[in-house]
């Protein structure tokens, strides 16, 4: 496990140094480093896929590697999540006391840690020292070249600063981060999935059971496809209505004019019905943003150039958001944001979900919540995403979140690598399980399979299930075919937007969305700004010369309602664990 067993004894070593030439002054030093190392791993890092000998082997190589940059204060910068809190008020205060570096770790929203990023890409003006920065923008960092790529500090002035136990075999999410040319530009430090989510309870209901076979023919279980999940919502918003004297509603979504309304849907929506190309991570050539792209260049979002965001696909995937919206879910849901809109399941009145992120797993687990047992179990499940009629076999099914560590070229190096040191710390087997089991947003391979997380499973809800399945490869970001996700993403809650309120139809929304995205990438092309693989549009012709060829952008279905399939969700985790082990 440890290729470098050099380093306890080079600490000594230095330390000796120290003693003889400075008194005792060093000697000190290390003390107090190695003594902050033990109070930490036994205060609050017991949990470990690590033995606490090689915990604190570590942290002593930590505390070596530091050592020239002692003193220095470096400046970092995430999205506010649980996660994330953790490691500033945690994860930050423990690396600064064993290594001697102070780390102030700063909390924005997301929407502002990209215009932070985006600001220093311009400017060239150094901000914050390293960013968590979703892995949507790699298309972006891979083109414009002011990203320093992990793989090249790693191999170059990082080298020996590189933790010898850094293990990147054992993340789940490199794929996410690594460019078109195959290097590796991110490191993942946290990862979501956006899943259904449904209360189980109510679906193992007997009386619930015999009205929904009755009315529609089969049995309520698991949604497979759209169809099951339209029926479902239909079920309990009109037909049950109301459970132990409250109304019920068998939909949950938000519709108001704001930022998050655009990651509702580039967060693959398209792509969970089926609008995009096969393809894993993601569709090839046109992807779930339905921006096709040929030798590495994007050429296109519109139909008339060969992409897909106003295809038949697409326009069928925005009619449904719209009309489940109006149709199923709370009434004030249409005027909520994502913040919004996200605690409202945990309140006892939603049925299911077919757009809900992990990350609300912690949330949703807290005793007293009418969503959870006496014994802290809860009475909902997560499941994976139903699919629409254009969806098939070898296609994504929907979106994970990678927050990952970005390092930009306009960082001074020594703080670059001060900051590389740390967001290596971050991920540490020393401290991943910990923070694996506090914010619910896994990295590490040897973390989902610990004896902890089994043991935390039953309240979970299918969490720990699902990150050992088999089928959580079909979940996965934004990808390369984007080439400038900063400019393309603002433009998409407004289109949204027009469909979401009847200003327009989704026809004529997704028009202007696919249009304005072709406008951009078209001056990216003419302003030659990316070095790497820049937009090279195609030129429009009819869309049907694209739609009768193979792939997408598909043409429209005769029939966008197929029989609705569901499945019973024990059988649902029987299949993934015999897909496990085959």
């Amino acid at each position: 496990m440890f290729k470098n067993n050099n380093y306890p004894k080079a600490l000594l070593l230095s330390a000796a140094v120290g003693a003889t030439a400075m008194g005792v002054s060093l000697q000190v030093s290390a003390d107090q480093y190695s003594d902050a190392a033990k109070r930490w791993v036994e205060q609050s890092f017991r949990n470990s896929t690590l033995s606490q000998e090689e915990q604190l082997e570590e942290l002593a190589w930590f505390t070596q590697a530091a050592e020239r940059f002692r003193g220095m204060e470096i400046n970092v910068v995430s999205e506010t999540i649980a996660t994330h809190e953790y490691e500033s008020n945690v994860l930050a205060k423990a690396f600064t006391e064993i290594t001697g570096i102070k780390v102030n770790h700063t909390l924005i929203q997301e929407g502002d840690v990209i215009e932070k990023l985006q600001t220093q890409m311009q400017s060239g003006r150094n901000i914050y020292d390293a960013y968590v920065n979703d892995s949507d923008l790699i298309g972006t960092h891979f083109r414009y070249g002011k990203v320093v790529a992990v793989e090249d500090m790693m191999n170059g002035d990082g080298r020996e600063l590189t933790s010898p136990t850094l293990d990147l075999d054992d993340f789940i999410g490199l794929d996410f981060t690594t460019g078109p040319d195959g290097k590796l530009y991110q490191l993942p430090d946290q990862q979501f999935a956006n899943l259904y989510w449904f209360r189980a309870d109510w679906f193992e209901r007997e009386d619930l059971q015999n009205q929904f076979r009755e009315i529609y023919g089969y049995d309520l279980g698991v949604p497979v496809n759209w169809s099951a999940y339209e029926d479902i919502a239909e079920f309990f918003s009109e037909h049950v209505q109301e459970i132990d004297g409250q109304r019920v509603y068998g939909h949950m979504d938000y519709g108001k004019k704001d930022p998050s309304l655009g990651w509702r849907f580039t967060d693959a929506w398209f792509s969970m019905a089926g609008a995009g190309d096969t393809g894993l991570p993601n569709g090839l050539p046109v992807d779930e943003w339905g921006i096709r792209v040929e030798d590495c260049r994007p050429v296109g979002a519109s139909v008339s150039r060969g992409g897909a965001t106003n295809g038949p696909a697409a326009v069928y995937a925005t009619s449904k958001y719209v009309d489940w919206l109006r149709q199923y879910a709370p009434p004030e849901a249409q005027g909520m944001t994502f913040s919004e809109a996200g605690p409202v399941p945990a309140q006892g009145q939603v049925a299911q979900q077919i757009f809900w992120y992990t990350a609300f797993t912690s949330s949703m687990v807290k005793d007293g919540l009418p969503v959870v047992n006496e014994d802290g179990t809860p009475k909902w499940r997560m499941a994976p995403s139903p699919r629409g009629p254009y969806w098939e076999e070898g296609m994504k099914l929907g979106y994970q979140d990678v927050g990952s560590w970005t390092f930009l070229d306009s960082t001074p190096q020594d703080r670059r690598l001060a900051a590389w040191l740390y967001a290596q710390f971050t991920v540490s087997k020393t401290v991943s399980l910990e923070k694996t089991l506090i914010g619910l947003t896994p990295i590490r391979e040897s973390d989902i399979y610990s004896d902890a997380m089994t043991e935390a499973a039953p309240k979970l809800g299918g969490l720990v299930e699902f990150y050992r399945s088999p089928a959580r490869v079909q979940w996965s970001p934004t990808g390369t075919n984007v080439p400038d996700y900063p400019k393309l993403a603002q433009l998409w809650w407004q289109y949204i937007a027009q469909a979401a309120s009847g200003e327009a139809t989704p026809q004529e929304a997704l028009d202007g969305l696919a249009e304005a995205q072709d406008r951009v990438m078209m001056r990216l092309e003419r302003a030659n700004v990316m070095p790497n693989c820049g937009p090279q549009l195609n030129e429009p012709r009819d869309p049907q010369y694209w739609l009768d060829q193979p792939g997408a952008p598909k043409a429209k279905l005769e029939n966008e309602k197929p029989q609705g399939r569901t499945v019973p969700y024990d059988e649902l985790l029987k299949s993934w664990e015999n897909a496990r082990e085959a």
